[in-house]
Protein backbone atom coordinates (compact mmCIF):
# COMPACT_ATOMS: atom_id res chain seq x y z
CA UNK A 1 0.00 0.00 0.00
CA UNK A 2 1.46 3.31 -1.06
CA UNK A 3 1.38 6.68 1.14
CA UNK A 4 -1.25 8.33 -0.66
CA UNK A 5 -3.38 4.88 -0.55
CA UNK A 6 -2.83 4.56 3.13
CA UNK A 7 -4.11 8.27 4.23
CA UNK A 8 -7.05 7.17 2.01
CA UNK A 9 -7.44 4.54 4.25
CA UNK A 10 -7.20 6.09 7.58
CA UNK A 11 -9.62 8.98 5.98
CA UNK A 12 -12.33 6.28 5.08
CA UNK A 13 -11.92 4.93 8.39
CA UNK A 14 -12.14 7.95 10.64
CA UNK A 15 -15.20 9.11 8.42
CA UNK A 16 -16.88 5.99 9.21
CA UNK A 17 -15.83 6.42 13.18
CA UNK A 18 -17.71 9.57 13.03
CA UNK A 19 -20.82 8.15 11.13
CA UNK A 20 -20.86 5.47 14.21
CA UNK A 21 -20.55 7.56 17.07
CA UNK A 22 -23.25 10.09 15.28
CA UNK A 23 -25.41 7.23 14.55
CA UNK A 24 -26.16 7.42 10.93
CA UNK A 25 -24.72 3.72 10.16
CA UNK A 26 -26.23 0.53 12.19
CA UNK A 27 -24.09 -0.68 15.00
CA UNK A 28 -24.04 -3.48 16.99
CA UNK A 29 -24.43 -3.66 20.95
CA UNK A 30 -20.67 -5.43 21.52
CA UNK A 31 -19.52 -2.68 18.76
CA UNK A 32 -21.02 0.05 20.58
CA UNK A 33 -19.46 -0.79 24.07
CA UNK A 34 -16.46 -0.73 22.35
CA UNK A 35 -16.48 2.54 20.58
CA UNK A 36 -17.31 3.64 24.27
CA UNK A 37 -14.61 2.26 25.58
CA UNK A 38 -12.39 3.85 23.26
CA UNK A 39 -14.09 7.44 23.43
CA UNK A 40 -13.80 7.08 27.25
CA UNK A 41 -17.43 7.96 27.34
CA UNK A 42 -18.46 7.31 31.12
CA UNK A 43 -21.18 5.16 32.67
CA UNK A 44 -24.05 5.83 34.88
CA UNK A 45 -21.90 6.74 37.75
CA UNK A 46 -20.14 9.29 35.58
CA UNK A 47 -16.94 7.21 35.03
CA UNK A 48 -15.77 5.34 32.27
CA UNK A 49 -12.46 3.86 30.59
CA UNK A 50 -10.38 6.58 30.36
CA UNK A 51 -11.16 7.31 34.54
CA UNK A 52 -7.90 7.92 36.61
CA UNK A 53 -7.51 5.77 40.34
CA UNK A 54 -7.44 9.55 41.22
CA UNK A 55 -10.37 10.92 39.62
CA UNK A 56 -12.91 8.40 41.21
CA UNK A 57 -11.76 8.18 44.40
CA UNK A 58 -11.66 12.25 44.83
CA UNK A 59 -14.32 12.78 47.36
CA UNK A 60 -13.38 9.85 49.22
CA UNK A 61 -10.60 10.88 51.94
CA UNK A 62 -10.74 8.95 55.04
CA UNK A 63 -8.25 11.52 57.09
CA UNK A 64 -10.01 13.19 59.94
CA UNK A 65 -11.83 10.48 61.15
CA UNK A 66 -11.43 6.37 61.84
CA UNK A 67 -8.93 5.49 60.12
CA UNK A 68 -9.08 2.46 57.44
CA UNK A 69 -6.64 -0.47 56.82
CA UNK A 70 -6.38 -2.06 53.60
CA UNK A 71 -4.14 -5.14 52.54
CA UNK A 72 -3.34 -5.05 48.88
CA UNK A 73 -1.88 -8.06 47.71
CA UNK A 74 0.27 -7.69 44.35
CA UNK A 75 1.50 -4.40 45.59
CA UNK A 76 4.82 -4.46 44.76
CA UNK A 77 4.51 -2.97 40.91
CA UNK A 78 1.76 -2.33 38.41
CA UNK A 79 -1.93 -2.31 39.12
CA UNK A 80 -1.08 -3.07 42.62
CA UNK A 81 1.43 -0.64 43.39
CA UNK A 82 -0.96 2.19 41.99
CA UNK A 83 -4.05 0.89 44.18
CA UNK A 84 -1.90 1.44 47.09
CA UNK A 85 -0.33 4.54 46.00
CA UNK A 86 -4.18 6.39 46.00
CA UNK A 87 -5.26 4.31 48.83
CA UNK A 88 -2.47 5.89 50.84
CA UNK A 89 -3.27 9.05 49.89
CA UNK A 90 -6.54 9.24 50.24
CA UNK A 91 -5.79 8.55 53.97
CA UNK A 92 -5.78 4.56 54.49
CA UNK A 93 -3.37 2.56 56.05
CA UNK A 94 -1.98 0.07 53.75
CA UNK A 95 -0.49 -4.04 54.30
CA UNK A 96 1.31 -4.60 51.40
CA UNK A 97 1.84 -8.40 51.68
CA UNK A 98 5.16 -8.86 49.73
CA UNK A 99 7.48 -11.95 48.19
CA UNK A 100 10.24 -9.41 47.10
CA UNK A 101 10.46 -7.47 50.41
CA UNK A 102 13.24 -4.82 48.41
CA UNK A 103 10.95 -3.76 45.80
CA UNK A 104 7.96 -3.73 48.50
CA UNK A 105 10.05 -0.86 50.44
CA UNK A 106 11.26 1.09 47.24
CA UNK A 107 7.03 1.04 46.79
CA UNK A 108 6.70 2.00 50.37
CA UNK A 109 9.54 4.94 50.39
CA UNK A 110 7.64 5.68 46.99
CA UNK A 111 4.20 6.53 48.24
CA UNK A 112 5.50 8.21 51.47
CA UNK A 113 7.49 10.42 49.50
CA UNK A 114 4.30 11.50 47.93
CA UNK A 115 2.01 11.17 50.97
CA UNK A 116 4.79 11.58 53.97
CA UNK A 117 1.88 10.91 56.62
CA UNK A 118 0.77 7.94 54.98
CA UNK A 119 1.25 4.51 56.99
CA UNK A 120 2.39 1.36 54.70
CA UNK A 121 3.06 -2.05 56.94
CA UNK A 122 5.11 -4.58 54.87
CA UNK A 123 4.76 -8.39 55.44
CA UNK A 124 6.11 -11.05 53.68
CA UNK A 125 3.90 -13.56 51.96
CA UNK A 126 4.28 -15.99 49.41
CA UNK A 127 0.50 -16.58 47.72
CA UNK A 128 1.62 -19.90 46.37
CA UNK A 129 2.63 -21.59 49.45
CA UNK A 130 -0.81 -22.35 51.99
CA UNK A 131 2.43 -22.48 54.85
CA UNK A 132 3.33 -18.63 53.94
CA UNK A 133 -0.32 -17.54 53.99
CA UNK A 134 -0.94 -18.64 57.44
CA UNK A 135 2.46 -17.13 58.50
CA UNK A 136 1.49 -13.66 57.02
CA UNK A 137 -2.26 -13.86 58.77
CA UNK A 138 -0.64 -14.73 61.83
CA UNK A 139 1.73 -11.86 61.62
CA UNK A 140 -1.36 -9.44 60.58
CA UNK A 141 -3.36 -10.58 63.14
CA UNK A 142 -0.92 -10.14 65.92
CA UNK A 143 -0.65 -6.18 65.06
CA UNK A 144 -4.33 -5.57 66.62
CA UNK A 145 -5.53 -4.12 63.69
CA UNK A 146 -8.88 -3.13 61.97
CA UNK A 147 -9.37 -4.99 58.14
CA UNK A 148 -11.79 -2.78 56.44
CA UNK A 149 -10.35 -3.95 52.81
CA UNK A 150 -9.12 -6.67 51.23
CA UNK A 151 -7.71 -6.18 47.67
CA UNK A 152 -6.92 -9.36 45.91
CA UNK A 153 -5.09 -8.02 43.28
CA UNK A 154 -1.90 -10.30 42.72
CA UNK A 155 -1.68 -12.06 39.44
CA UNK A 156 0.72 -14.79 38.27
CA UNK A 157 0.72 -16.10 34.62
CA UNK A 158 2.99 -18.59 33.89
CA UNK A 159 4.52 -20.02 30.20
CA UNK A 160 5.17 -23.50 31.33
CA UNK A 161 3.76 -25.72 33.98
CA UNK A 162 5.21 -24.79 37.53
CA UNK A 163 4.11 -26.53 40.69
CA UNK A 164 3.57 -25.02 44.09
CA UNK A 165 5.31 -26.15 47.16
CA UNK A 166 2.26 -28.51 48.03
CA UNK A 167 2.07 -29.54 44.66
CA UNK A 168 -0.57 -27.30 43.07
CA UNK A 169 -0.16 -25.74 39.34
CA UNK A 170 1.43 -22.17 40.00
CA UNK A 171 -1.01 -19.68 38.29
CA UNK A 172 -4.13 -21.13 39.94
CA UNK A 173 -2.22 -21.76 43.11
CA UNK A 174 -1.15 -17.88 43.59
CA UNK A 175 -4.06 -16.38 41.47
CA UNK A 176 -7.30 -18.30 43.46
CA UNK A 177 -6.16 -21.15 45.49
CA UNK A 178 -3.93 -18.89 47.50
CA UNK A 179 -6.69 -15.43 47.42
CA UNK A 180 -9.49 -17.73 48.72
CA UNK A 181 -7.41 -19.12 51.38
CA UNK A 182 -6.19 -15.70 52.51
CA UNK A 183 -10.07 -14.61 52.57
CA UNK A 184 -10.88 -16.86 54.31
CA UNK A 185 -8.17 -16.83 57.24
CA UNK A 186 -8.93 -12.69 57.32
CA UNK A 187 -12.27 -13.11 57.25
CA UNK A 188 -13.36 -12.96 60.89
CA UNK A 189 -11.26 -10.22 61.15
CA UNK A 190 -13.23 -7.96 58.76
CA UNK A 191 -16.42 -9.50 60.13
CA UNK A 192 -15.78 -7.80 63.41
CA UNK A 193 -14.20 -4.81 62.22
CA UNK A 194 -17.16 -4.13 60.35
CA UNK A 195 -19.49 -4.95 63.44
CA UNK A 196 -17.63 -2.65 65.74
CA UNK A 197 -16.92 0.21 63.54
CA UNK A 198 -20.09 0.20 61.58
CA UNK A 199 -17.83 0.36 58.52
CA UNK A 200 -18.53 -1.85 55.89
CA UNK A 201 -16.03 -4.50 55.04
CA UNK A 202 -15.10 -4.44 51.18
CA UNK A 203 -13.19 -7.30 49.59
CA UNK A 204 -12.49 -6.91 45.76
CA UNK A 205 -11.05 -10.13 43.39
CA UNK A 206 -9.25 -8.54 40.63
CA UNK A 207 -10.29 -10.74 37.63
CA UNK A 208 -9.68 -10.23 34.08
CA UNK A 209 -12.19 -10.24 31.17
CA UNK A 210 -10.20 -13.20 29.90
CA UNK A 211 -12.25 -15.36 32.14
CA UNK A 212 -14.80 -15.62 29.45
CA UNK A 213 -12.53 -17.39 27.20
CA UNK A 214 -13.53 -20.48 29.43
CA UNK A 215 -15.81 -22.86 28.99
CA UNK A 216 -17.64 -25.60 30.73
CA UNK A 217 -15.82 -28.57 29.39
CA UNK A 218 -12.25 -27.34 30.42
CA UNK A 219 -13.09 -26.08 33.35
CA UNK A 220 -12.46 -28.93 36.00
CA UNK A 221 -11.21 -28.58 39.12
CA UNK A 222 -8.87 -31.65 39.52
CA UNK A 223 -7.42 -31.23 36.18
CA UNK A 224 -6.23 -27.04 37.25
CA UNK A 225 -4.71 -28.56 40.33
CA UNK A 226 -2.17 -30.62 38.00
CA UNK A 227 -3.29 -29.76 34.49
CA UNK A 228 -2.11 -32.98 31.97
CA UNK A 229 -1.64 -31.01 29.06
CA UNK A 230 -0.65 -27.36 29.74
CA UNK A 231 -1.49 -24.30 28.06
CA UNK A 232 -0.42 -21.09 30.18
CA UNK A 233 -2.76 -18.48 28.65
CA UNK A 234 -5.96 -20.87 29.42
CA UNK A 235 -3.97 -21.49 32.99
CA UNK A 236 -4.21 -17.72 33.82
CA UNK A 237 -8.42 -17.48 32.15
CA UNK A 238 -9.01 -20.40 34.51
CA UNK A 239 -8.28 -18.51 37.83
CA UNK A 240 -9.58 -15.76 36.78
CA UNK A 241 -12.99 -17.45 36.46
CA UNK A 242 -12.43 -19.22 39.75
CA UNK A 243 -11.86 -15.94 41.30
CA UNK A 244 -15.53 -14.29 39.99
CA UNK A 245 -17.15 -17.85 40.92
CA UNK A 246 -15.26 -17.15 44.62
CA UNK A 247 -16.80 -13.57 44.80
CA UNK A 248 -20.64 -14.90 43.43
CA UNK A 249 -20.21 -17.61 46.08
CA UNK A 250 -19.01 -15.77 49.15
CA UNK A 251 -21.45 -12.77 48.51
CA UNK A 252 -24.09 -15.31 49.01
CA UNK A 253 -22.71 -16.65 52.56
CA UNK A 254 -22.26 -13.10 53.56
CA UNK A 255 -25.82 -11.73 52.86
CA UNK A 256 -27.07 -15.34 54.22
CA UNK A 257 -25.38 -14.01 57.56
CA UNK A 258 -26.06 -10.69 57.45
CA UNK A 259 -22.41 -10.04 57.49
CA UNK A 260 -21.40 -5.95 56.79
CA UNK A 261 -18.86 -7.10 54.33
CA UNK A 262 -19.53 -7.56 50.54
CA UNK A 263 -16.74 -8.94 47.95
CA UNK A 264 -17.20 -7.84 44.45
CA UNK A 265 -14.71 -8.84 41.29
CA UNK A 266 -13.38 -6.19 39.03
CA UNK A 267 -11.82 -6.29 35.25
CA UNK A 268 -9.25 -3.55 36.00
CA UNK A 269 -8.46 -3.42 32.01
CA UNK A 270 -5.16 -4.08 29.49
CA UNK A 271 -2.25 -1.80 31.10
CA UNK A 272 0.20 -0.28 28.66
CA UNK A 273 3.47 -2.03 28.72
CA UNK A 274 6.64 -1.29 26.46
CA UNK A 275 6.13 -2.58 23.29
CA UNK A 276 9.59 -3.26 21.27
CA UNK A 277 9.29 -2.99 17.63
CA UNK A 278 10.86 -4.67 14.99
CA UNK A 279 10.07 -3.13 12.05
CA UNK A 280 9.40 0.80 11.31
CA UNK A 281 7.31 2.14 8.58
CA UNK A 282 3.90 3.74 8.10
CA UNK A 283 1.65 0.67 8.54
CA UNK A 284 3.35 -0.93 11.48
CA UNK A 285 3.39 2.52 13.32
CA UNK A 286 -0.34 3.35 12.86
CA UNK A 287 -1.27 -0.55 14.17
CA UNK A 288 0.29 0.06 17.06
CA UNK A 289 -1.22 3.50 17.43
CA UNK A 290 -4.83 2.24 16.86
CA UNK A 291 -4.10 -0.61 19.21
CA UNK A 292 -2.62 1.60 22.04
CA UNK A 293 -6.07 3.11 22.35
CA UNK A 294 -7.80 -0.13 23.51
CA UNK A 295 -4.73 0.05 26.02
CA UNK A 296 -4.88 1.73 29.39
CA UNK A 297 -2.16 3.45 31.63
CA UNK A 298 -1.67 1.84 34.95
CA UNK A 299 -3.76 4.85 36.63
CA UNK A 300 -6.57 4.09 34.55
CA UNK A 301 -6.56 0.26 35.21
CA UNK A 302 -6.32 0.93 38.93
CA UNK A 303 -9.27 3.04 39.03
CA UNK A 304 -12.41 0.29 39.02
CA UNK A 305 -10.06 -1.63 41.82
CA UNK A 306 -9.89 1.85 43.88
CA UNK A 307 -13.37 2.99 43.14
CA UNK A 308 -15.19 -0.59 44.09
CA UNK A 309 -13.22 -0.19 47.00
CA UNK A 310 -13.49 3.16 48.88
CA UNK A 311 -16.57 4.54 47.19
CA UNK A 312 -19.91 5.40 48.59
CA UNK A 313 -22.06 4.82 45.75
CA UNK A 314 -20.99 1.15 45.76
CA UNK A 315 -22.01 0.54 49.77
CA UNK A 316 -24.56 -2.80 50.22
CA UNK A 317 -23.27 -3.62 46.14
CA UNK A 318 -22.43 -7.26 46.72
CA UNK A 319 -21.70 -10.19 43.90
CA UNK A 320 -20.89 -7.86 41.63
CA UNK A 321 -18.68 -7.88 38.11
CA UNK A 322 -17.43 -4.20 36.95
CA UNK A 323 -15.49 -2.63 34.73
CA UNK A 324 -14.26 0.58 33.63
CA UNK A 325 -15.95 1.57 37.39
CA UNK A 326 -19.83 0.62 36.62
CA UNK A 327 -21.10 -2.73 37.01
CA UNK A 328 -21.05 -5.12 33.78
CA UNK A 329 -22.14 -8.41 33.07
CA UNK A 330 -20.24 -11.33 33.26
CA UNK A 331 -19.85 -14.53 31.35
CA UNK A 332 -22.87 -16.52 31.96
CA UNK A 333 -20.36 -19.32 33.02
CA UNK A 334 -19.00 -17.06 35.84
CA UNK A 335 -22.71 -16.02 36.67
CA UNK A 336 -23.66 -19.73 37.09
CA UNK A 337 -24.76 -19.91 40.82
CA UNK A 338 -24.23 -24.10 40.74
CA UNK A 339 -20.97 -23.75 39.58
CA UNK A 340 -19.84 -21.46 42.25
CA UNK A 341 -20.99 -23.45 45.02
CA UNK A 342 -19.33 -26.46 43.36
CA UNK A 343 -15.84 -24.67 43.04
CA UNK A 344 -16.23 -23.66 46.94
CA UNK A 345 -16.66 -27.05 47.84
CA UNK A 346 -14.08 -28.98 46.20
CA UNK A 347 -11.89 -25.76 46.99
CA UNK A 348 -12.56 -26.51 50.82
CA UNK A 349 -12.04 -30.36 50.32
CA UNK A 350 -8.69 -30.02 48.70
CA UNK A 351 -7.29 -27.11 51.46
CA UNK A 352 -9.05 -29.38 54.47
CA UNK A 353 -6.64 -32.12 52.76
CA UNK A 354 -3.58 -30.13 52.51
CA UNK A 355 -3.95 -27.54 55.28
CA UNK A 356 -5.78 -29.48 57.82
CA UNK A 357 -4.69 -27.06 60.75
CA UNK A 358 -6.87 -24.28 58.86
CA UNK A 359 -11.09 -24.60 59.39
CA UNK A 360 -12.65 -23.61 56.68
CA UNK A 361 -16.28 -22.68 56.59
CA UNK A 362 -17.65 -24.51 53.66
Amino acid sequence: MDKHKFKSFIYVCCSQMVALLQGKLPVSAPMKATLKYLAGVPGPNGHGSKSTAEQVTQLCSCSGHYKLTAIVTGATSGIGAETARVLAKRGVRIVIPARDMKKATMVKESIQKESPEAEIIILEIDLSSFASIKRFCAQFLSLGLPLHILINNAGKFSRKLELSEDKIEMTFATNYLGHFLLTEMLLNKMEETAATSGIEGRIVNVSSVIHGWVNRDNFHFCNMLKPKIYNGTRAYAQSKLAIILHAKELAKQLKARNANVTINAVHPGIVKTGIIRDHKGVITDSLFFMASKLLKTTSQAAATTCYVALCPLTEGVNGKYFADCNEVNCSSLANDEFEAHKLWKQTCLSIKRLFIHQPIVS
